[in-house]
């Protein structure tokens, strides 16, 4: 299996979640070993972040990279959704150029990402893809009995549950497994939306949080259970959400993962400290490719181009 870049550059535009802003963001085709590049091409200079754990930033509500090189802070907010669409495509090599401070919202979830990317078509590159494989138990905690864990598995698998205590959470499922592939994630989750609380909402503003946040990009609760009029678009909808996010989180490692994750109450923070203790034992796993046999995750073949 080698690795993945575009066939085209696309456009998107939209509004941040919790900016509020308006952004164009442009996908563009990169090189082999590249990684995954964003571009604040509205600063002169343009600011570039080249996806690692180390330069994730602010963990609160959405994944938020830094770059504190240049003479005043540089973010790009709210990066989960799209990370999580390009995990999902297997894209290793690509160039995200952005207008504003955070990347699109859209819909909430990483469909329509995924819509765009297999819009631009996927190039296979001449190159191996590598692979993050597990090789023996890390895990985090934290003071609210959250904690996250990974552990060797051959393949790919997410274990998150969930604990609300909210009327809406009582009558959905929170707990799910998924064994990863682009077949599983574009059917069991790229579709699950971000939600939040309206009681938290005044709150939220008056951290400049949430500032962008609908009906229309988000699944709203009220105290007695979902505002929105269609409803949920599977009766796990949240949890769903929730392996969307880590999935996003996790591919912050720049590789797809062999191994297992597992999660409890976890979110962006737990899921970016997870990374860090990961990289801080060499011993707990190894950088690998499959050129000689058969990897253990799977990628669809949709709009490929050779």
């Amino acid at each position: 299996m080698n690795q993945r870049t575009l066939a085209n550059k696309i456009k998107a535009k939209g509004i941040g979640l919790h900016t509020g802003h308006e952004s164009v963001m442009t996908l563009r085709p990169a090189p082999v070993n590249t990684g995954i590049v964003f571009r604040r091409v509205d600063c002169s200079p343009e600011v570039e972040f080249t996806v690692s754990p180390e330069i994730v930033g602010e963990t609160m509500l959405c994944t938020t990279i830094v770059n504190s090189a240049s003479e005043k802070v540089i973010k790009i907010a709210t990066i989960e959704h799209l990370m999580s669409a390009l995990a999902g495509v297997g894209i290793d090599n690509v160039y995200i150029d952005i207008t504003s401070d955070e990347v699109p919202i859209m819909d909430g979830s990483s469909s329509h990402f995924i819509f765009l990317l297999q819009s631009a078509g996927v190039k296979i590159q001449d190159v191996p893809k590598k692979f993050v494989r597990i090789l023996k138990p890390v895990r985090v905690e934290n003071e609210k009995g959250g904690w996250a864990e990974f552990a060797p598995y051959e393949g790919y698998r997410l274990n998150f549950s969930i604990d609300f205590e909210h009327p809406a959470f009582q009558e959905t499922a929170e707990k799910m497994t998924l064994e990863f592939s682009s077949t599983s994630y574009f059917k069991e989750v790229s579709r699950a939306r971000t939600f939040g609380f309206m009681e938290d909402m005044e709150t939220l503003r008056a951290k400049n949080l949430g500032l962008g946040a609908s009906l229309k990009n988000a699944i709203g609760l009220d105290e007695s259970g979902v505002m929105n009029i269609e409803g949920l678009r599977d009766k796990d909808e949240f949890v769903r959400h929730k392996i969307l996010d880590a999935v996003g989180d996790l591919y912050m490692l720049g590789h797809p993962i062999v191994g297992e994750f597992t999660a409890h109450k976890s979110g962006h923070a737990l899921n970016n400290q997870l990374l860090r203790a990961l990289l801080s034992q060499p011993d707990a796993y190894e950088l690998i490719d499959y050129s000689e046999s058969k990897p253990p995750v799977q990628y669809g073949s949709s709009k490929v181009v050779a």
